[in-house]
């Protein structure tokens, strides 16, 4: 076999090879990168917004949710449990007022307005008729003007 021949054996192959890679090359300009982009976005995505309510404006069911469900749903550290009359019937005696004014300045492991300290007196007054309606009171939360 002469060199000329085992060469071209050989040169054969691999020119169709590279060939075979490059022919794809010349087509770069079909991509289309918006579309590439939209289908390897992830499946899902999380938004997180803070939502901030001005002070004065929040109800009574939005400060539970935010101050004080965190305690009362537990009953952590003897707070009375959410909507059991037992836990707050001996404290339902102190009315309203009573309560709120308790709410305000904190009682045992509670801090002073039940670490909300942006609530207004209103807001204060608002959450404990939320919450001590939920254990059969029957307060008025004050309007949000």
């Amino acid at each position: 076999m002469s060199n000329h021949r085992a060469l071209t054996r050989f040169a054969m192959p691999v020119a169709m090879i590279a060939a075979a890679g490059l022919a794809g090359c010349g087509n770069q300009s079909s991509v289309n990168p918006e579309l590439t982009a939209t289908l390897i976005q992830p499946v899902a995505r999380v938004e997180i917004q803070a939502v901030k309510i001005a002070p004065g404006s929040r109800t009574g069911e939005q400060i539970y949710k935010a101050t004080c469900a965190a305690c009362h749903e537990a009953g952590l550290v003897g707070a009375p449990k959410t909507g059991n009359a037992g836990d707050w019937g001996p404290r339902l005696v102190q009315g309203h007022n009573g309560l709120t004014a308790s709410a305000i300045a904190g009682k045992g492991a509670m801090p002073p307005r039940g670490g909300g300290s942006d609530l207004t007196d209103t807001e204060v007054k608002r959450a404990v008729a939320f919450l001590a309606n939920s254990a059969g009171a029957s307060y008025t939360e004050p309007p949000v003007e």
